[in-house]
């Protein structure tokens, strides 16, 4: 039995070991593991903001080039001959003057009211014109004076997308159109550092048809893919199993961007950290088990012994011993396992001495004890003969004395005080007879305290003291009990006006030492019997009469009465 508990306490150890150390380094892999995507998709998220911040700024820019190249060619002198003169060098120097710094993000022509085309600082064809009743053009005339925007795909023109605005003179007159136009190079240069090497743009239209994409092969698949999901339930996905988006309007020209960014966590992303983190704790079950294996043995190998050096106890072997390893808690709980054997062996030694004692004084008990029945039979008989021969006094003392033998001989511990009493009056004429009337006895009990509980024979032994050892020698003697209650206590006093106490013997409460071998052997088991009944607050109390020569012993103890409740 001894072993497979062993074994099973041993491994239930390496288990707690390497759960102790395992588990916290998976709980630590995937909590890094979760803040790490945590951590790298709030970074997604703000550099896709930064980046769409960047690529909105870059099409403000194209937004507020057509209004203020307007303003500049509007405020020039040389505007109205722009649609009279067709080569005025002047027009044409005015026009790339009005475009400077602007040029680079798109190509602008002028346009008189019938849409011919008449300057340019793009190559465009010569002769080249544009409809006045629908397109780019008819958009202008309408706006209020506002410029408009227009992508390719929703006019077809060739551009990838338009602007245009209507030309007008001081008095306020339309003289002609202001026309920018924007091809993929325009884009590309537009936007040429401000989406990050690793993501594309996407540029769509207001009915989401594709106008600009970084990547060729985004414009048509990608843009389908947003607007059918689009007009499927109004919310195109932010993000796929490959890819995010981000998705933003810009107001002024109403195109959309797309900024679209590899996931960092794909399907092939997380089975790599899975296998990664489960070679990781594979790894660590090993070192943990190397480790923990040694541990275990240590620990269990120790209990191991106690186990079965308990299991030799339990078949009643003392002599068994446990070898102590080291001074950690395992050695001394050996160190105190062998110290409770050695203890347990010198009990059994001393419960053997104390066993051999105890018959042997069972034995001289037997050996001396008198049949009580006899004796006070005998007593009786002596009583019948006294009165028979006329001699009242043997009468007397054997009725007494067999009174007194009855109440030593009963089963009763506790006895009212009002018997206590009577046996110590039964007492007392015995010693009065003996002593030829030499003392007075005077008795006050209180009619409230008879009733009260006091162990048996505790007023014989002091009275008897006071006899022997107070009072001979001394005329007109007396000896006087007093009960009294004090407090919660019941008090009795027995003075006299003998000789009193030896110096040696006053104390309060009575100093009691090593047990009386000669004198005042009675005093001394009065006092241990009410300490023992009561505790060390009472007992006897050793003093001299204040009322004069003599001495004062007082005992207290608790009130009480037959039925245990108190006076």
């Amino acid at each position: 039995m001894t072993r497979p508990q062993s074994h099973s306490f041993r491994g239930r150890l390496l288990v707690s070991f390497l759960i102790a150390s395992l588990v916290p380094m998976i709980i630590c892999s995937v909590m890094l593991s979760q803040i790490s995507r945590i951590q790298m998709k709030k970074q997604m998220e703000t550099d896709a903001q930064t980046q769409m911040a960047h690529l909105l700024t870059a099409l403000d820019r194209v937004s507020d080039t057509l209004p203020s190249v307007t303003r500049a060619l509007e405020e020039s002198r040389l505007l109205p001959r722009a649609f009279t003169s067709r080569e005025d060098t002047q027009v044409n120097t005015a026009l790339f003057l009005a475009t400077e710094g602007s040029r680079d993000l798109a190509d602008y022509s002028l346009y008189d009211l019938k849409g011919r085309l008449c300057y340019s600082t793009g190559s465009v064809t010569a002769g080249s014109s544009l409809p006045i009743r629908w397109g780019i053009l008819f958009a202008a005339s309408n706006s209020g004076g506002k410029p408009v925007y227009t992508a390719a795909g929703d006019s077809g023109s060739a551009p990838l997308f338009q602007g245009a605005a209507v030309l007008k003179n001081p008095q306020g007159e339309p003289l002609g159109y202001l026309v920018m136009e924007l091809s993929a190079q325009h884009f590309q240069k537009l936007l040429a550092g401000k989406y990050g090497s690793a993501n594309e743009v996407l540029i769509l239209s207001r009915y989401w048809h594709p106008v600009y994409a970084s990547q060729s092969s985004l414009d048509a698949e990608l843009a389908a893919t947003l607007r059918a999901q689009l007009l499927a339930d109004g919310c195109p996905g932010a993000q796929t199993e490959e890819f995010r988006y981000q998705i933003q309007e810009h107001q002024p020209t109403g195109l959309f961007l797309v900024l679209r960014q590899p996931q960092m966590f794909t399907k092939s992303t997380m089975k790599l950290l899975h296998m990664a983190t489960f070679f990781c704790v594979l790894v660590g079950i090993f070192i943990c088990a190397a480790l923990c294996l040694p541990l275990s043995r240590r620990v269990s190998q120790p209990i191991g012994r106690l186990l079965s050096a308990f299991n030799r106890l339990e078949q009643d072997d003392l002599d068994v011993h446990v070898s102590r390893d080291g001074e950690d808690e395992l050695g001394q709980l050996a160190e105190g396992f062998n110290h409770m054997v050695s203890a347990l062996r010198a009990n059994r030694q001393e419960l053997v001495e104390n066993q051999r004692e105890l018959n042997q004084a069972q034995i001289r008990m037997l050996q001396a004890q008198l049949n009580p029945h006899f004796l006070c039979n005998t007593l009786d008989t002596m009583k019948w003969i006294s009165k028979i021969n006329h001699v009242p006094q043997v009468a007397l003392m054997s009725t007494n004395l067999a009174d007194i033998l009855r109440f030593c001989i009963s089963a009763e511990e506790f006895v009212p005080l009002s018997r206590e009493v009577e046996v110590l009056d039964r007492y007392v004429e015995i010693q009065k007879i003996r002593l030829s009337d030499q003392f007075s006895f005077v008795v006050s009990l209180p009619r409230e305290l008879e009733t009260c509980m006091v162990p048996k024979m505790i007023l014989q032994p002091i009275v008897e003291n006071a006899i022997l050892h107070g009072l001979e020698g001394v005329p007109d003697s007396v000896i006087r009990v007093d009960a009294a209650q004090d407090g919660e206590d019941l008090l009795i006093t027995v003075t006299d006006n003998g000789h009193g106490l030896p110096p040696e013997m006053i104390g309060h409460p009575y100093k009691r030492g090593s047990a009386p071998t000669g004198h005042h052997l009675g005093l001394y088991n009065v006092d241990t019997i009410l300490k023992k009944h009561y505790g060390e607050a009472y007992g006897l109390y050793l003093d001299d009469n204040p009322a004069g020569s003599g001495a004062r012993v007082r005992a207290r103890l608790p009130l009480q009465r037959k039925e245990e409740e108190e006076c």
